[in-house]
């Protein structure tokens, strides 16, 4: 939506995809998972969510204005899905390598953290 729409326009945005965001709710949502076993195949793709998270939190956040506190929540949490997910990105075997490293570099592409935090 920060690619579409004005930016005046897309400031509003966020309070209705994500209401109470600048209270840091939906928890859930902004807390990075919990990964019990990264090597097993079907939980590492938590590793993969978390990255993914990142990248979409961190875009959200660069494109609010410099001064709407939502932004610092959302590069907050940006960064914390990044440091959960990040050392588990390059386990050593094949399966989880070859995509987990491309969600990574998506994950610190892009525009800068929210100015300010």
């Amino acid at each position: 939506m920060g690619r579409v729409l004005p930016q005046a326009e897309f400031a509003s945005w966020p309070a209705r995809f994500l209401p109470g965001i600048e209270r840091r709710a939906p928890a859930a949502l902004l807390g990075p998972p919990t990964v019990s076993d990264p090597a097993d195949p079907q939980i590492g793709h938590l590793t993969g969510l978390s990255l993914s998270r990142a990248a979409a939190l961190r875009r959200i956040a660069a494109v609010l204005p410099s001064d709407d506190p939502r932004g610092a929540v959302l590069a907050a949490a940006a960064r914390d899905h990044l440091a959960a997910g990040l050392p588990h990105t390059a386990p050593g075997d094949f399966p989880g390598d070859r995509w987990l490293a491309t969600f990574a570099v998506l994950a610190l592409d892009g525009p800068p953290a929210h100015a300010g935090t």
